[in-house]
Order: C-alpha cells, then sequence, then structure tokens
C-alpha cells in the first residue's frame, strides 16, 4: 500500500532541507569568504570587533581553516585594503586634469573607507601588498607623474594624501560612533561649539571668540576637500627646462 502522500512530500522536503545544511557546512573556507566575513564583522561591530576569532564565529569554523589561507590578522588588513580598493574606478591620467582627478580618486576612497566603521585603520602602518590596492598606487602614481611632478615629490605626496584620508576616515567614523554612544554626550554639535566658544572669557579667547562662525563652519566633506586642496596644490609640477 502505498504512503500517506503528505508524508511522502514531508520526507523529501526533510531530505531537501538537509542537503542544504550538509552543503553550507561543507562549503569551502577561501580567501573570498574570508573578506567577505571579515566585513560583514566591522560592517556591524566595527573595526575593533575584528579579530581571527570574530572572522571565525561568522564562517562557523575554526582558527586553523582561516591559517590555511592566511597568515595572521594582518593578512585579513590587506585583504580588506584590497577589497575596498578594487572598487576604485581610476582614469587615464590627464595631465589637463590631474588635480581634479586626484581629488576625485581619493574621494572615491574616503567613501569606500566610510562604509565600514573605522576600517581606514586597516590602511595604516602597512605596506600594502594586495594587487588592488598597488592597483590604485599606480594609478595615483601615474596621475602625479604625467602631470609633471617629480617623481620623490609624488611619491611622498601619494604617501601624505593616503595618510590624510584613512586618518579622516577614521576620526570621522569615531565621531559616528560615539555620538551613537548614549554615556558620550560631550561629543557635541557646531550649534554647540558655537555657543560654547561665544561664552568664553573674551580676555582670555579674544579670537576664539571674534572667529566663532569660521571655527564652526563647514561640513567634514567641505573640509576634507579644503584640506585635500591644500595638500594637492603644493604638488606643483616640475618647472620646465631652459
Amino acid at each position: 500500500m502505498a504512503s500517506d502522500p503528505r508524508r511522502r512530500r514531508a520526507a523529501r522536503h526533510a531530505q531537501a532541507d538537509a542537503g542544504v545544511a550538509v552543503a553550507v557546512r561543507k562549503a569551502p573556507i577561501t580567501v573570498e569568504r574570508i573578506t567577505d566575513a571579515a566585513l560583514q564583522v566591522v560592517a556591524e561591530q566595527g573595526y575593533d570587533a575584528l579579530t581571527i576569532r570574530s572572522v571565525t564565529n561568522v564562517l562557523g569554523t575554526g582558527p586553523s581553516s582561516l591559517y590555511a589561507h592566511i597568515v595572521n590578522k594582518a593578512d585579513i588588513d590587506d585583504l580588506l585594503v584590497g577589497r575596498l580598493c578594487a572598487q576604485i574606478v581610476l582614469p587615464a591620467p590627464d595631465p589637463a586634469r590631474w588635480r581634479e582627478q586626484i581629488r576625485d580618486v581619493y574621494g572615491q576612497l574616503r567613501d569606500q573607507y566610510l562604509k565600514y566603521p573605522g576600517i581606514s585603520r586597516a590602511a595604516l602602518a602597512m605596506v600594502p601588498t594586495n594587487l588592488e590596492a598597488l592597483r590604485v598606487a599606480e594609478g595615483i602614481f601615474s596621475i602625479l607623474l604625467a602631470a609633471g611632478i617629480e617623481p620623490q615629490a609624488a611619491a611622498w605626496g601619494m604617501d601624505t594624501l593616503s595618510l590624510y584620508v584613512a586618518g579622516y576616515a577614521l576620526e570621522t567614523s569615531l565621531v559616528r560612533q560615539r555620538q551613537k554612544a548614549e554615556d558620550e554626550t560631550w561629543v557635541s554639535s557646531p550649534e554647540e561649539l558655537a555657543t560654547r566658544f561665544s561664552a568664553l572669557p573674551e580676555a582670555t579667547f579674544p579670537n576664539t571668540r571674534k572667529h566663532v562662525t569660521e571655527l564652526t563652519s563647514g561640513t567634514g566633506h567641505q573640509r576634507f576637500d579644503f584640506a585635500l586642496g591644500l595638500l594637492i596644490d603644493n604638488l606643483a609640477p616640475a618647472p620646465a627646462a631652459g
């Protein structure tokens, strides 16, 4: 006698669900999956929460599975920076538009950093080895060289610009994080700062009181563009020989 159709259907579903579960458990650990998991940790908990253990927790595996693909936590940092750099669109160097091009590339990098709280720390105090990070560095260097900037100035200028962008993104991420914390009430808005500066003793802080508007004006990105402009404008092309 044939069994109850509903039981047969339930059995089929159970087998299918078990097959999916086994497939998920047996999915191989790869560099791509490690990078995805690390980004998930940073997106959900911030860069400070990124450890070998937190990545393995996302992947549902143990540290030994990661060490088959990476050497240490610095390797994960390199992978993260490479993944972000893979999103950067590089222009063909144009000497007539080199300042605009540099601003655009670093603006893209800033925006990538800001998607993940504190992730720009991964780019600080390290020499990138990821091919995508090196691709972006090559692109920036090429723009500066095409503009006629001496190689030494271009190299150090690129380093300075990269450091500023990473630092700006890190500070912005920290401020956003502190603004979300209930016990971090000391993080003031521009309006609150203006009120506090205006209330300072004039005899001691005459210039601060006089220029409250200038000291508290501008959005973060406006100040970013201003500072980036200062750095770029000091990378003047070498004077023509003759």
